[in-house]
C-alpha cells in the first residue's frame, strides 16, 4: 500500500481543526486540588466519586485492552459502541455532497445510515450468492472521490467470514480506508486481522464489547488502527465519550477473559444443537453457514413465519428485505432453554 496517504483522504477542515481542550486533557500529572472544571466539588449523590470527569482518553482502560489484544494503547480508540467510530471515521474521511464510500449488501445498516446523516454517497457493491466480496466490480466501483470501504466480516446478517485474500486484494488496491468490521470475531475460528495491523496503513479494524463479552448495555466498542488515525479519532471524538461508570466496568470485565471463553464455548455448542435440529423442518430451505451467534435461514415464507413466532412470544429478525435475503430470518443462539422454546414453536408451525 504504497499509495496509501492519510492527508489525501482526509477533509481539509479535519486537518486544521483545533480539537476541544477539556480540563483533564490540558493537565498531565496528579495534583492535590482540582478546581478547574466547574465539577461539584462536594460530591455526588450517587457516592460513587462520579462528580470528576472521566478520562477523557480512557488510558488505563486501553492499557488492558493492548494486554488483552496485543496492541500497543496508542493504536487503540475506543468508542460508544463501534457505531461512534462508524460515523467518526465518514466525518473524517467524506466530504459531505462530494466523496462517497463502498458497501458489501446485505450487511450491516448503520454504516449506510452514518453515510446518509452525514450526505455521503454510497456505492453498494452486491455479495456474491454465497454472501462473498465481489472484489474486481468494487475496484471497478472506486473512483478519485472513494474515501472508504467498508466490509463486515464475520458478516452481518449472513453470518460468515470473508475470504482473507480478498480483503487482502481490496485493503492492497485501496488507496482509501478499509474498515473491517470484526464484531462477532470471537465466535469464528478464523484469526482476528489484529495481527495484520502493522502491515497496512490504510487498515482500520472495529471490534466491540457488546457481543462475547455480554455487555451490549454498556456500549463499548474498539477501533484499531495506526496511531495516525487514531489521533484523528481522539480530535474529533466528543471530549467525555465514554462515561466513568462503563470505564470502570469495562476494567473489572477484562480480569473475567476465562468467563468469556466459557459464553463462547456454550453459545457455539448451543449453535450447533440448534442448526442440527432446524436442518430438519422441511419448511427451512437452508442454514447458511455461521462464524458468527447466529444464524440466517432461508424459508418457505419468512413473514408468514415471522408473524407466527412473534404470536408465540419469539421474536428473530426478519431480513426479507435484504438483497440476495429474499425469505430468510436471522436468529440469534439463546440459551438452552429460549432454544428449546423455538423448537417446540417450530414443531407446531410444521404440524
Amino acid at each position: 500500500m504504497s499509495g496509501f496517504k492519510l492527508d489525501n483522504i482526509l477533509r481539509p477542515n479535519i486537518q486544521k481543526l483545533v480539537p476541544y481542550s477539556s480540563a483533564r486533557s490540558e493537565f498531565e500529572g496528579k495534583a492535590s486540588v482540582y478546581l478547574d472544571a466547574n465539577e461539584n466539588s462536594i460530591g455526588s449523590v450517587l457516592g460513587e466519586n462520579y462528580n470528576r470527569y472521566p478520562d477523557p482518553l480512557q488510558k488505563k482502560l486501553k492499557e488492558g485492552i493492548s494486554k488483552l489484544k496485543g496492541v500497543h494503547s496508542k493504536n487503540i480508540f475506543i468508542g460508544n459502541g463501534s457505531d461512534e467510530p462508524i460515523d467518526l471515521l465518514i466525518r473524517a474521511c467524506c466530504e459531505p455532497g462530494k466523496d462517497n464510500m463502498l458497501l458489501f449488501p446485505p450487511t450491516y445498516g448503520m454504516y449506510e445510515v452514518s453515510a446518509n446523516i452525514n450526505n455521503v454517497a454510497v456505492r453498494p457493491v452486491l455479495l456474491t450468492e454465497d454472501f462473498q466480496l465481489n472484489v474486481d466490480t468494487a475496484l471497478k466501483a472506486i473512483d478519485k472521490n472513494t474515501k472508504l470501504i467498508f466490509i463486515c466480516s464475520p458478516n452481518n446478517p449472513s453470518g460468515n467470514m470473508m475470504r482473507e485474500k480478498d480483503v487482502e486484494a481490496l485493503v492492497k488496491s485501496f488507496n482509501g480506508l478499509v474498515v473491517l468490521d470484526e464484531a462477532y470475531i470471537d465466535f469464528a475460528e478464523n484469526r482476528s486481522w489484529l495481527k495484520s495491523l502493522g502491515q497496512y496503513p490504510n487498515l482500520v479494524i472495529l471490534q466491540t464489547f457488546s457481543k462475547a463479552w455480554g455487555m451490549a448495555a454498556l456500549r463499548v466498542g474498539m477501533a484499531f488502527a495506526s496511531a495516525e488515525i487514531i489521533d484523528v479519532l481522539n480530535r474529533i471524538k466528543a471530549p467525555y465519550n465514554i462515561n466513568e461508570a462503563t470505564q470502570q466496568l469495562a476494567m473489572k470485565a477484562l480480569m473475567r477473559e476465562e468467563t468469556v471463553r466459557e459464553y463462547i464455548s456454550a453459545i457455539l455448542k448451543e449453535k450447533a444443537v440448534l442448526i442440527n435440529s432446524l436442518n430438519k423442518f422441511s419448511f427451512i430451505k437452508k442454514v447458511f453457514p455461521s462464524d458468527s451467534n447466529f444464524v440466517l435461514l432461508k424459508v418457505d415464507n419468512a413473514d408468514t413465519l415471522y408473524n407466527y413466532l412473534v404470536s408465540r412470544g419469539i421474536v428473530v429478525r426478519n431480513r426479507s428485505r435484504m438483497p440476495l435475503c429474499e425469505n430468510c430470518l436471522r436468529i440469534t443462539i439463546g440459551t438452552a432453554g429460549e432454544n428449546l422454546l423455538l423448537q417446540d414453536a417450530l414443531n407446531t408451525y410444521q404440524s
